[in-house]
């Protein structure tokens, strides 16, 4: 008769972070908003339970991005609107109002670049306007 396999050890936690990790996590969560919310989701998914700075920090970034993503479609459909309104109007093709929706990515690179100066250096930041999707 054969024995069964020796089962697997069982995976170990990760390790804390550090104060000086915690913060440049935390740092980056905010400073990945210039490119959307992927990088605040990965990173409050993958440090939320080693770093309570990373955890509130990337939960605040992962937030402002997704109002802002939110934002930008919205603006992206009311300036859609004001195009196609405008150029029955008109009877031009004007698009001026098409572009709308980088107004809300170029704020969110600004605020998300402060956000970052102020982290990296161990205070926390919240943004001005955010909805709390995640609690």
């Amino acid at each position: 008769m054969t024995q069964p396999p020796p089962a697997a050890p069982a995976p170990q936690p990760a390790a804390p972070l550090t104060e000086a990790e915690d913060r440049q996590w935390a740092s980056f969560a905010h400073l990945g908003g210039i490119l959307s919310f992927l990088p605040s989701l990965i990173i409050y998914l993958v440090f939320k339970d080693r770093g309570p700075f990373t955890r509130v920090e990337a939960k605040e970034a992962l937030n402002f991005q997704i109002t802002i993503l939110i934002a930008e479609i919205v603006l992206g459909i009311v300036g859609s609107i004001l195009s196609i309104a405008l150029l029955f109007v008109t009877y031009g093709g004007s698009t001026i109002f098409s572009g709308l929706g980088w107004v809300a990515w170029l704020i969110g690179v600004i605020f998300s670049i402060i956000a970052f100066t102020k982290v990296k250096d161990g205070i926390a930041y919240r943004y001005p306007f955010n909805f709390r999707f995640i609690k």
